[in-house]
């Protein structure tokens, strides 16, 4: 079967409605209970459109949520400046707020300690980032201090979204500002 070009309109407008399905299914019912059936019967397209575009039902899931990687890849980075090392930017606490209404998806995509096919992009965006800034500042430890930032920060969130950990979100969202602030004064 072939695939879509990326560029396609109408491939946009159909992956988009797919997406849309799927959440208001995982809004309604857990990922595992989602059937390609009824997302199919949602979204107003047929099961062989689905295979077009995505793979199965993670696929979708994932691509679904790949917003709320590059929502944390800006909120982590939304301050100019020297930082404040205590206090997150707001935009990172308005992001831990913002997974509320998804947040059984994302722990069925996220795996406590920053695992699963969530935290795999997650880690790969997030450390793609921290590598880019840290070498423009020309600092020897960039591809240590990536990895680190990348790590501890989907650790941190996966383990708050599965209740490991136990604040509020902008609590949270101090808590992994220090520990970033830390890492990057560190080196």
């Amino acid at each position: 079967m072939t695939r879509a070009a990326p560029g396609d309109p109408r491939a946009a407008r159909t992956r988009a409605r797919l997406r849309e399905a799927l959440l208001a299914e995982c809004a309604e019912r857990p990922l595992e209970e989602v059937g390609v059936a009824a997302l199919v019967r949602r979204a107003g397209v047929g099961r062989a459109t689905f295979y077009v575009h995505y793979d199965g039902l993670e696929a979708l899931a994932v691509d679904a949520c790949a917003d709320v990687v590059r929502d944390a890849v800006e909120a982590l980075h939304a301050w100019r400046g020297r930082p404040d090392p205590v206090h997150a930017p707001p935009a990172l606490g308005e992001f831990f707020t913002s997974l509320t209404p998804h947040s059984a998806l994302y722990r069925a995509l996220l795996t406590p300690g920053g695992g699963g096919p969530l935290g795999r992009v997650l880690h790969r965006d997030l450390r793609a980032y921290s590598l880019r800034e840290r070498e423009l500042a020309g600092a020897a430890d960039a591809p240590l201090v990536a990895s680190a930032v990348a790590a501890t920060f989907a650790g941190v969130l996966a383990d708050w979204l599965h209740g490991l950990l136990d604040a509020s979100a902008g609590e949270i969202a101090d808590q992994v500002w220090q520990l970033l602030v830390a890492l990057h004064a560190s080196r």
